[in-house]
């Protein structure tokens, strides 16, 4: 039980009063009367004696008394645990890398923010609380109305590691669950900049503090054959003008150990270093640069990248003019492996099923110009046609990409890429032209093969995965599992926090990329402060609802009770 306004208790004073009352007793005149009969209901009087006698009216007494403490109980805003009045407080933490960055005294940024959070619940008195981490996505750490301890202990096991963002979408949302005139908590390491705009409801707590940090601001891995070059770049922000590098690279294949670098590396004032490592059969190379302030971005895991090659077959049926000019570009194009299986490019002939044909059926007309083509598409960039002569045939299905009069000399369908040309009569595969287009087809099918485009990102960046039709995918990282809808080329939203993100399909791992906790912005720690800006606009009291929000059973146990006191009293 619980009391929305104790004050409220006080008319249980009446009780006094009221006893006294049946208890008292006046002493009367004697009254002379001529006959018996104006005498018949005769009641015990005392001609002398105690002021106060026994009553009664035992039964009318409990009904008035009955009705005080339920009139009492109704100011008082009586609660039991189930009908106790609820106090919901929201709590935003920014889920910025910068919170893990460590003060004079060892601790965390993040760890106040643990303990400023657990005091303001307790001030609060909060019977519910919401704990939300902003972000370039916004995320639920407890909650929405949680038990307090549930929520602090959510709070716990929470890691500050993404990249700089916008706040604001996080504080609105915040704002709607707390409600109208509800305050919303706000904790991070730096006051709003001037001018900056902030809810009226927000109530902003910065507990950071400023502090020297050297970091790693990139880190990228090339692989080439054997050989794996590490490029990285090291900022100062404060601190020594001079820092070791240490560079461990784990045992690729054919190799029996691995291998550690270290370089001094003297920094500049402003901008960054770089520094290159090469490693010979590495397998995974971690980048490690001495502790300081926020160890977090003196880390980098770089997993092999190398590059991906496409694989190229050609069907049976090509014209051996073309089947020959398609050799003789396959023969000195980068990365790729002219090989039938699984996932291989397949050029064929016109009228097979072939992701790439080439020819012409029909009747055959040769163009000299003007060529049209359809601007910004990826498989024409940089495709000039000027000079070219371009025999072609019947029109083939799909939408048109390169046309000339009413022909149409390049198609795409489902996908599918369609080059109506008969390289007999035509001069397109000795132009530029040419290798510029078979090229940006081999990039095409490198970029829309299944898995990551890319094995390193850092924080904030979108994630981009390829996937194929038919399939379920899912994406494991450091927070779970998570579906992935839609097929083809896809662009997740940027990953929360850091680490090894892998991609499989009905169940399998099929690809693996990593995202480093790199921010050159979380990383400055030089402009951080500590500080508390209030809310503009005034808190509505939960008690200021009115008399709408009591429980209303001690007004029927009120009225009940005048009603038998009535009947009682009315009866005798």
């Amino acid at each position: 039980m619980s009391f929305g306004f104790p004050w409220g208790l006080l008319a249980l004073g009446a009780l006094v009063p009221l006893a006294a009352a049946y208890f008292l007793r006046r002493r009367q005149k004697p009254v002379t009367v001529s006959a018996l009969f104006l005498w018949r209901t005769p009641r015990p009087r005392a001609e002398a004696g105690p002021r106060f006698e026994r009553f009664t009216r035992e039964s009318s007494l409990l009904l008035e008394a009955l009705a005080v403490v339920a009139a009492a109980l109704f100011l008082a805003d009586v609660r039991f645990s189930e009908d106790t009045r609820a106090r919901h407080v929201v709590l935003v933490v920014d889920g910025s890398l910068s919170l893990s960055a460590r003060g004079a005294d060892g601790v965390t940024v993040l760890e106040r923010v643990r303990r400023e959070a657990a005091r303001r619940v307790e001030e609060e008195r909060a019977t519910r609380v919401t704990v939300l981490a902003s972000g370039s996505v916004p995320r639920a750490i407890a909650g929405p109305e949680a038990e307090p301890s549930r929520a602090l202990g959510a709070l716990e096991s929470f890691q500050a590691l993404g990249a700089d963002h916008d706040v604001t979408a996080t504080l609105l949302w915040a704002q709607e669950l707390a409600g109208p005139g509800r305050r919303v908590h706000f904790f991070t390491d730096v006051l709003p900049a001037e001018g900056a705009v902030v809810p009226p409801a927000v109530r902003w707590t910065a507990l950071g503090t400023v502090r020297d940090n050297v970091a790693l601001v990139s880190a990228q891995r090339r692989d080439e054959g054997t050989k794996a070059t590490v490029t990285l770049r090291v900022a100062r922000f404060g601190g020594p003008d001079s820092v070791e590098v240490r560079v461990r690279a784990q045992p690729g294949p054919g190799a029996k150990e691995g291998t550690e670098q270290r370089e001094v590396v003297r920094l500049p004032t402003e901008g960054a270093a770089t520094v290159r490592f090469t490693f010979e059969n590495a397998g995974d190379v971690e980048v490690m640069l001495p502790d300081d302030a926020l160890p977090e971005d003196g880390q980098a895991r770089l997993v092999p990248s190398a590059v991906r090659r496409v694989r190229v077959a050609l069907a049976e049926g090509l014209e051996p003019r073309t089947k020959q000019a398609l050799e003789r570009f396959l023969s000195v194009a980068p990365d790729v492996e002219t090989a039938a299986g699984e996932g291989a490019l397949i050029v064929g002939p016109r009228g097979t099923t072939a992701r790439v044909t080439v020819g012409a059926g029909g009747t055959l007309r040769t163009f000299l110009g003007p060529f049209f083509s359809e601007k910004g598409h990826p498989l024409l960039d940089d495709v000039q046609l000027a000079g070219v002569r371009w025999t072609a045939g019947d029109n083939p299905p799909g939408r048109a990409l390169i046309t000339a009069g009413d022909a149409v000399l390049l198609a795409e369908e489902d996908g599918r890429v369609h080059v109506n040309l008969e390289l007999s009569r035509s001069n397109l595969q000795r132009t530029p032209a040419w290798p510029v287009l078979l090229g940006n087809l081999l990039r095409e099918a490198q970029r829309t093969r299944e898995g990551f485009p890319r094995r390193h990102l850092t924080l904030g960046e979108p994630l981009p995965v390829v996937t194929q039709p038919g399939a379920r995918y899912t994406l494991e990282g450091p927070l779970g599992e998570k579906p992935v809808f839609g097929a083809g080329s896809l662009t997740l939203p940027a990953p929360p926090v850091p680490g090894r993100y892998t991609l499989e399909r009905d169940g399998e791992p099929v690809d693996a990329t990593e995202v480093l906790a790199l921010d050159a912005r979380e990383s400055d720690l030089r402009a951080r402060s500590s500080g508390e800006r209030e809310a503009t606009a005034a808190e509505k009291e939960e008690s200021s609802t009115g008399s709408s929000s009591r429980a209303r059973w001690p007004l029927l146990v009120l009225l009940g009770a005048l009603l038998a006191d009535f009947y009682v009293t009315r009866r005798k």
